[in-house]
């Protein structure tokens, strides 16, 4: 599989992952997943390294991925994401039209604090585009945090009955679109940033 490369250094590799594919194994210990497919390959290529993912992304949600060139880079990155020293930005297709342009979600997801803020960018009929970034890392934060809010996202099926929507999508309409942080080895400021994919471009074309 054609997984694009964003950046490349000595330590790091980031990646734009498509929609569809785990970024791990989850407990029924599937074979195929971006860090296999990235680890097979590291080996064809006569690597000596092992790539180590530093956060995770859903199965559906497509966008930015950063993997460690081994354990002691992959030790710091993952420092950063645990002390929010990574911003992280998403766009998101959610149901209907929010009441306020911009705000925060502040919600426990498992007894654990969680915080994500956002951005109103593009209003359609029945749904809004939105920019999202979440403060706090938790799992399915974003998809948890604006069900809360009644807005779910367009596609999601995993914490609202799909069937109970009018709009459907394939997958849950949401893309880590940015990344910036400073190199783990070089301190270095870092920002990343991709176009949307084509399925969501598609998307948004032919739904006014």
């Amino acid at each position: 599989m054609n997984i694009p490369i964003v950046y490349e250094d000595d330590w790091l590799l980031v990646v734009n992952k498509p929609a569809g594919l785990l970024s791990v194994p989850t407990p029924k210990k599937e074979s195929r997943t971006l860090t296999s497919i990235l680890n097979q390959d590291a080996v064809v290529r006569g690597l000596k390294y092992s790539l180590h993912p530093c956060h995770r992304l859903d199965r559906d949600t497509s966008g930015l991925v950063i993997y460690a060139k081994g354990k002691s880079i992959e030790k710091k990155m993952t420092d950063a994401f645990r002390d929010r020293r990574v911003a992280k930005k998403y766009i998101a297709f959610v149901h209907g039209k929010l009441a306020h342009p911009e705000g925060s979600i502040n919600l426990a997801i498992e007894g654990k604090n969680a915080l994500t803020e956002y951005k109103v960018i593009e209003e359609k009929s029945n749904y809004s585009v939105v920019e999202v970034h979440p403060v706090t890392g938790r799992t399915n934060q974003i998809r948890i945090h604006f069900k809360s809010i009644q807005h779910p996202l367009v596609g999601e099926d995993k914490f609202v009955f799909r069937k109970d929507f009018a709009l459907r999508f394939k997958r849950v309409c949401l893309e880590a679109k940015e990344l910036q942080f400073r190199h783990p080895a070089t301190g270095k400021d870092l920002k990343f940033s991709i176009d949307l994919t084509q399925d969501l471009k598609d998307f948004l074309s032919g739904h006014d």
